[in-house]
């Protein structure tokens, strides 16, 4: 009985210095913060930000990914503190889709979407049977048609909204043939079809310029902005870790915000949260409409 006890005393302590090893290894205690990134200009932005981090006595490491789930799988499942990849209309598509449960902690940067030159250089040479390539994810695919929208090649119906697809296209100014694309694909086609409606990021991985490339692009005091603004996420819990905040507070820093805009020629723009006076003035706005 006594040899019994010992063990299972042994075991407890084991069981504790275990727990205790676990909580260490958090990036509280460590001073370790992780994050999966695109690579460009997420990882690029980081990368900037790194020198400030280490000012504060954290170290960063940036795992890069090329495509739109492994850096939220990865975060969702404890792998990885954080990500910095994905504009929070994509977050909350994802999280519906795959059932996690992932959080924003804040706005860092917004990239205009840009419709891109491929066998045509303007909107006014498409002509019947052209083909416009755009990303086949839900989000970015609705994003790119409101983009072709606004610019006159097609119409929507009026509830296609932010999840529109192809199938919402109720009219079309020429008769093109919109093509689904995975969206780090897209750039690829440029060779094939009439033109490319681009995310920021691929856009600026294929050297592609928005102030010289892009025939048209979104505004950034459009609606948009606060719709697809890229965001830390992490999975829920993990919104007050010392860490995030620490990042947090770095990438919306003036230093960062000067990096961003010297960097990409207006491809990334820092995001600047709405003031509550203006959100409180939308809101308003937005329920007299609807009881009128």
């Amino acid at each position: 009985m006594k040899r019994t006890i010992a063990k299972l005393l042994v075991l407890s302590l084991t069981v504790t210095a275990v727990a205790g090893l676990s909580v260490t290894a958090s990036a509280d205690e460590d001073k370790v913060i992780t994050v999966a990134a695109s690579s460009t200009p997420h990882a690029e932005i980081l990368e900037a930000a790194r020198e400030a981090l280490e000012a504060e006595g954290w170290e960063l490491e940036v795992e890069i990914f090329s495509d739109y789930v492994q850096p939220n799988t990865v975060v969702a499942e404890g792998e990885i503190l954080a990500n910095y990849f994905q504009h929070i209309t994509y977050l909350n598509e994802f999280n519906e889709e795959y059932g996690t449960d992932l959080v924003s902690v804040a706005g860092i940067h917004y990239e205009p979407f840009g419709i891109y030159p491929g066998t045509k250089s303007s909107l006014d040479e498409l002509e019947d049977g052209d083909v416009i390539a755009v990303p086949n994810d839900t989000t970015n695919e609705a994003r790119a048609l409101l983009l072709l929208e606004a610019n006159g090649i097609l119409t929507l119906s009026e509830d296609a909204g932010l999840t529109a697809t192809k199938n919402d296209i109720v009219s079309e100014s020429v008769d093109v043939e919109i093509l689904e694309v995975e969206a780090a694909q897209v750039s690829q086609y440029t060779s094939e079809v009439a033109l490319v409606v681009l995310n920021g990021n691929y856009a600026l991985e294929a050297g592609l310029s928005v102030s010289e490339d892009a025939i048209a692009y979104e505004s950034s005091d459009s609606e948009t902005a606060a719709a697809y603004v890229n965001v830390i996420a992490v999975a829920a819990g993990n919104e007050d870790n010392e860490g995030v905040q620490a990042l947090v507070a770095v990438l919306q820093s003036d230093e960062i915000k000067e990096y961003i805009n010297e960097t990409y020629d207006g491809a990334v723009l820092p995001y600047e949260e709405p003031a509550e006076d203006a959100e409180a003035e939308t809101e308003a706005a937005e329920t007299e409409a609807v009881t009128e």
